[in-house]
């Protein structure tokens, strides 16, 4: 039998501490087993870092540098992808 799809998730984020944890939250609790999950974040100064880090064990992959935009942020998780299929969910939405 056929395994289920990896699927990539990939949150890109700045100064997202009000809305983050919510996203994170409704990605993890996901029942789909094969996921992975891939935070980037462009060098928040609100507190987002720290409720990231509270939920690392959940993360595949994060970090946190300044970048050009939103766009070069999503470029930067493309590049970590491993699932079959990707999709990106914003840390408001």
């Amino acid at each position: 039998m056929k395994s289920a799809p990896l699927i990539s998730v990939i949150t890109v984020c700045y100064n997202s501490a009000k809305t983050i944890e919510e996203t994170i939250c409704s990605v993890i609790s996901q029942n789909y087993a094969s996921i992975e999950y891939i935070i980037i974040d462009g060098g928040s100064t609100d507190g987002t870092c720290d409720i990231i880090k509270k939920y690392e064990a959940h993360i595949s992959y994060w970090h946190s540098e300044p970048d050009k935009n939103m766009y070069d942020a999503l470029n930067k998780g493309l590049k970590k992808v491993n699932g079959d299929l990707w999709i990106a969910l914003n840390s408001d939405d």
